[in-house]
């Protein structure tokens, strides 16, 4: 079964870190650029980090740029996503999501189910 799992999150106070983590089985995420988002109840879903398939390009969005970090390991099929200085504004869900070609040559675009991560005072 091709599925994404997510980890790591929780619950942290604001100017903490967490390191979420994003498993693949089913299939290897070599194939597929990965990226995370994070939604809010209520609101449209928000692109924060993406990543090339070989690891050598990566991206982050304005609203974390700075504060976080994307890295995958292909070996382990897992890809993180590391938040620092982390804000109230960064409480989401947090969901990874893998884009590319599957070893069939169907264009795939798969989500995991998410991983709320709740900053507080």
């Amino acid at each position: 079964q091709v599925q994404l799992v997510e980890s790591g999150g929780g619950s942290v106070q604001p100017g903490g870190s967490l390191r979420l983590s994003c498993v693949g089985s089913g299939f290897s995420i070599s194939n597929y650029a990965m990226n995370w988002y994070r939604q809010v109840p209520g609101q449209k879903r928000e692109f924060v980090a993406a990543i090339g398939r070989l690891g050598d390009s990566a991206i982050t969005s304005d609203s974390v740029k700075g504060r976080a970090a994307i890295s995958r390991d292909n070996d382990k099929n897992t890809l993180w996503l590391e938040m620092n200085a982390l804000k109230i504004e960064d409480t989401a869900v947090y969901i990874c999501n893998a884009v590319g070609t599957s070893d069939t040559g169907t264009r795939q675009s798969i989500w995991g189910q998410g991983t709320q991560v709740t900053v507080s005072s």
